[in-house]
């Protein structure tokens, strides 16, 4: 058996706000868009995905590093933009709210916490060794 391709799923409550949110303001090209009379769905496009998976004692050590504390549920997702501060500027401006600002981590990567119209958790991360 082999996995071609990730989709993560999202349904967001206002499905304008979420694509404008992806598509406009964090630059994800649309591979396709489809509508009918049961409703809408936007598919975007990212360079590249991986599934992460952690016990309980890793994801509350990067809340702690990220945030300060447990905030995170179940699931949360990370983006590796060119510079995290700026994109969470850009992000705010479009409507998150962030959770903690751009913070360095252990592993060397400026990491910021951000919820996203539709409450998303969402981790920016910039790998500084590769700076």
């Amino acid at each position: 058996m082999t996995v071609k391709e990730l989709r993560l799923v999202v349904t967001a409550e206002d499905y304008d706000e979420a694509v404008v949110f992806y598509r406009d303001v964090l630059g994800l090209p649309e591979r396709a868009s489809y509508s009918s009379e049961n409703g809408r769905v936007t598919i975007l496009e990212v360079e590249r995905a991986t599934l992460e998976i952690a016990d309980p004692g890793q994801a509350e050590f990067i809340d702690e590093v990220e945030v300060g504390r447990r905030v995170a549920g179940k699931y949360r997702v990370a983006l590796e933009v060119e510079d995290s501060a700026a994109t969470t500027r850009q992000l705010v401006d479009a409507g998150a709210t962030v959770i903690a600002q751009p913070t360095r981590t252990p592993w060397n990567s400026l990491n910021a916490r951000l919820e996203t119209p539709g409450g998303i958790q969402l981790t920016l991360f910039t790998e500084l060794d590769l700076k």
